[in-house]
């Protein structure tokens, strides 16, 4: 019989718009209902920081776990060591077992500040599957899971031809071929050991996750389900998560908590409430209404809003207070009202370059270069000649310009600024 009350898992995420697909939704929906479930989810360790773009799926474990569910985290040490070819087009970089290792206990630390894992029956636990694939011999491994894969089918599934179609002279290797298999095996591996009947990934990973159901069927002759959640991808269709050139991480050492809270600050009007219903928790209804709302006023607008609810769920209550103080120093304070501890509070915080009386360099240009917001002197020329480059926020278009005391705040500080929104600290030593 089932439950009145019981909140619908499958509908809350269809309508914050996170459910991409799901294999039999009825079944699996009266399963839901009628009782708490083991589900896991699984992240290769190909950095040394999960980025944004893996939130969607630590989020949705969440949304499992508060109803009862217990969440469990593989971390692929074993996978890792083959590379997921899954809409690749080219080999992933292996990595050794030891740096893989560090990894490990890296992500774990991040995973275990988002998710429960203090709470009782249903605390969310993490696994190497390194732990059990290193004990496997390859001979009773082709010779037990081997023969339930066939390469025919393995053929038509769409991340193995992207790669053969799109990679002609390389095409796949065999290692990243089968990856499939030791994806699959982890399925079968947790539902029998932990009971674990749903795997979630994201919507790249349905063919690895469909193929272990089917092993599970035919090992185990039972059933178990899959969830992909929707990728999260930009306006130019790209994956969410990277911008043009940088990772936006989790750990702060990669991205700092301000650089992360403008990140947000700056998502389009265009993505801004789908993302409002994807990354939050915040009511449908209050959604929609700010939704009707017109907010003029930058500290009110949806962007503020999310930009304060991630900033403080991954990076805590200081960091998001301190991210934004460093926001009001640069964006809404006046240059000559900044105080000596403004600007030290930049100097840890925002891109900052040293130059001390040795260096003898005075000229804009080769600040730029250090600053990194140019790459030659010419490219300097040409951002100084396009009135893009303010110091101290004036405005500056001569090529020759050079520092002198006046640009110096508290006889230390110069900052430089190149358009309405990159910022880099300058301080004479």
């Amino acid at each position: 019989m089932i439950k009145k009350n019981k909140i619908n898992i499958l509908k809350k995420l269809k309508d914050r718009d996170i459910l991409y697909q799901i294999t039999n939704k009825k079944k699996l929906f009266t399963i839901l209902n009628e009782k708490n479930i083991n589900l896991y989810c699984g992240f290769d360790l190909t950095a040394d920081s999960l980025h944004i773009g893996h939130l969607i799926q630590l989020f949705t474990l969440k949304y499992f776990q508060e109803l009862g569910h217990k969440p469990i985290i593989i971390l692929g040490g074993a996978t890792s060591l083959i590379g997921d070819p899954s809409f690749r087009f080219k080999k992933r970089k292996i990595n050794s077992i030891d740096i893989i290792n560090i990894w490990f206990h890296k992500i774990s630390i991040q995973i275990k500040n988002i998710l429960d894992f203090n709470c009782g029956k249903n605390s969310a636990i993490i696994i190497n599957n390194y732990d059990w694939f290193h004990k496997i011999n390859i001979l009773s491994f082709l010779k037990k899971i081997g023969r339930y894969f066939c390469v025919n089918h393995m053929m038509n599934k769409d991340f193995i031809k992207n790669r053969i179609i799109n990679n002609e002279i390389n095409g796949i290797s065999f290692t990243e071929f089968s990856y499939n298999l030791l994806q699959s095996y982890d399925f079968a591996y947790l539902n029998k050991n932990f009971n674990v009947i749903l795997q979630l990934g994201g919507s790249d990973q349905w063919g690895n996750i469909t193929s272990g159901i089917n092993l599970i069927k035919k090992m185990y002759k039972k059933k178990v389900f899959g969830i992909t959640t929707n990728l999260i991808v930009k306006n130019d269709g790209t994956k969410f998560g990277k911008t043009e050139k940088k990772t936006i991480w989790l750990d702060k050492n990669k991205t700092n908590p301000y650089k992360f809270f403008q990140f947000w600050l700056n998502i389009p009007d265009s993505l801004i409430f789908k993302f409002l219903y994807m990354f939050t928790n915040l009511k449908l209804e209050t959604i929609n209404d700010f939704k009707k709302k017109k907010n003029n006023i930058k500290k009110n607008s949806p962007q503020y809003l999310l930009a304060e609810y991630m900033t403080k769920i991954i990076h805590g209550k200081y960091n998001l207070i301190l991210s934004k103080k460093i926001t009001n120093i640069l964006f809404y304070k006046k240059i000559q009202n900044l105080s000596k501890n403004d600007y030290s509070i930049l100097l840890n915080n925002i891109n900052s370059i040293t130059i001390t009386i040795d260096n003898k360099i005075s000229s804009l240009q080769e600040i730029l270069i250090l600053s990194k917001f140019a790459s030659s002197y010419s490219q300097a020329s040409r951002l100084i000649e396009s009135n893009c480059i303010y110091i101290n926020n004036e405005k500056i278009s001569t090529i020759s310009f050079i520092f002198t005391k006046y640009h110096k705040k508290f006889n230390h500080f110069t900052l430089l600024r190149k358009g309405k929104k990159k910022f880099c600290l300058i301080y004479w030593k």
